[in-house]
């Protein structure tokens, strides 16, 4: 963004004093908006441009005096040459294009030396059949292959020989025991060589596959020790080599580096409408495989996201100014530590004081509605006793009356009737009286079922 200085001496000496009305024609819109900037030099770009930019670096050594096209040529040549040593030439301790050739060379290696192996047991199968459930792994097979060569000429004394191959006692005396019973043809001396001799390549490539993996191991550690340290060195290898570059993989979001490694089923739940991968490479990450099953999505995404930030560290990081892993900031001192519990406790203190008065404004709430309904049933204490004093009166006054009415029945019987009716009772009361006679119905009406029940049940066992 900043013009160079000899761009800038060059237009300053190029351009007119008045140069308000001049236009530029740049071919870079980036050039153009820096000149602008710069010199205040309106600059224009586009496909004009560009061919007339074109025709002048043809005609390049015409209109310049004193070059010819083979210095123009030559010119020509050094500044790609220069430009190429510019983009190739890299740190000597920061290079990831060995790592990318030794991780590829690991995993062909792993499938060239499965394939001999299984080469060598079924050739030396034919001789001796029973090695292979005895000694299952491929490297060791070979190696037993090659020392045993004859199983009819397996001993005793080559006993210590074989336990120190196979580092177990007990399974060299099995694989003695099993060559003097065996049911495998005889083998003729130059099969036997044939057989003896690709053994011992496989055995130089599976050594050689081992020492292919320390020098992985040292590079990982040089080049990207942050991402190497947090998810191993094989995935962290198998992530740059399948990004394409260290660089690659820094400029990835966490989201492309969680599914690095399974476009293919991404494409494929994509076409079909289906669910998309939740991991890639990093699958093979220990932390993944120690999750359980429907913790995995979630592992896989915070792995992919610190793996993100490791290749960040990694790639744009100086050698030798890491940041540290460990908390910059003073350990925090003893008053601080007080004051901080203090806080906590005054904290807590008032959440509980919270609780409390809500728990009593709901318990007053609770015995006002309380309070009200028993009011509405059964009426204030004062108008209670106020009935009660009425109900004794009546009673008092009817307790004459009932005297009077005996000996005189028949011209006292329309009193007896006014009397005897009462106030009419509140419509509140009035509901609640016969909701009350509704429900004792109903208990009469079930009281009944149940009874008919019983009795056809009786004369059903009956």
């Amino acid at each position: 963004g900043v013009l160079h200085e000899d761009l800038r001496l060059l237009l300053d000496t190029a351009l007119p004093p008045k140069r308000k009305k001049v236009v530029l024609g740049v071919g870079d819109a980036k050039m153009g908006a820096a000149v602008l900037e710069e010199l205040g030099v309106q600059c224009q770009t586009g496909g004009v441009v560009t061919e007339l930019m074109r025709g002048i670096r043809l005609h390049f050594p015409a209109l310049v005096r004193g070059l010819t096209a083979q210095s123009a040529a030559k010119a020509q040549l050094g500044l790609g040459h220069s430009y190429s040593r510019a983009k190739v030439k890299f740190n000597v301790h920061r290079v990831d294009n060995m790592i990318i050739q030794s991780i590829s060379l690991l995993d062909q290696l792993d499938k060239d030396i499965n394939t001999f192996s299984m080469r060598v047991r079924e050739w030396y199968g034919y001789h001796f059949p029973e090695l292979i459930k005895i000694v299952p792994e491929n490297s060791m097979y070979c190696r037993v292959a090659k020392f045993i060569g004859n199983r009819r000429e397996l001993s005793e004394e080559s006993l210590e020989g074989l336990e120190e191959i196979v580092m177990d006692s007990a399974k060299a005396q099995a694989i003695l025991e099993a060559s003097r019973s065996s049911m495998g043809m005889d083998i003729s001396p130059l099969d036997l060589i044939n057989i003896e001799s690709f053994s011992r390549r496989v055995i130089s490539l599976s050594e050689y596959r081992k020492g292919l993996q320390e020098y992985l191991r040292s590079k990982m550690s040089q080049v990207a020790p942050s991402l190497s340290a947090l998810i191993g060195e094989v995935v962290g290898a198998r992530l740059i080599s399948h990004a394409g570059s260290l660089t690659n993989l820094a400029k990835y979001p966490a989201s492309t580096v969680q599914i690095l490694g399974a476009e293919k089923a991404l494409f494929r739940a994509l076409k079909t409408r289906g669910n998309t991968p939740k991991y890639g490479l990093i699958f093979h990450s220990t932390f993944i495989g120690r999750a359980a099953a429907k913790n995995k999505g979630r592992i896989s995404r915070y792995l992919a996201n610190k793996c993100t930030i490791a290749s960040r560290i990694d790639c744009f990081s100086e050698p030798g100014s890491l940041p540290s892993l460990t908390c910059p900031v003073r350990p925090p001192q003893a008053s601080e530590v007080v004051a901080e519990v203090k806080r906590r406790q005054e904290k807590k203190e008032k959440k509980r004081k919270k609780r409390e008065k809500r728990r009593l404004e709901a318990l007053a709430a609770a015995a006002e509605e309380g309070a009200e309904n028993s009011e509405l049933m059964w009426g204030s204490p004062q108008e209670n006793d106020v009935g009660a004093k009425k109900k004794k009166k009546k009673k008092k006054q009817q307790q004459p009356e009932e005297s009077e009415a005996e000996a005189e029945p028949e011209e006292n019987g329309v009193e007896e009737e006014q009397e005897q009716e009462e106030e009419p009772l509140p419509k509140k009361k009035r509901k609640m009286v016969v909701e009350a006679e509704q429900e004792e119905e109903e208990e009469e009406k079930k009281k009944k079922k149940k009874k008919k029940k019983a009795a056809a049940r009786d004369s059903e066992e009956d």
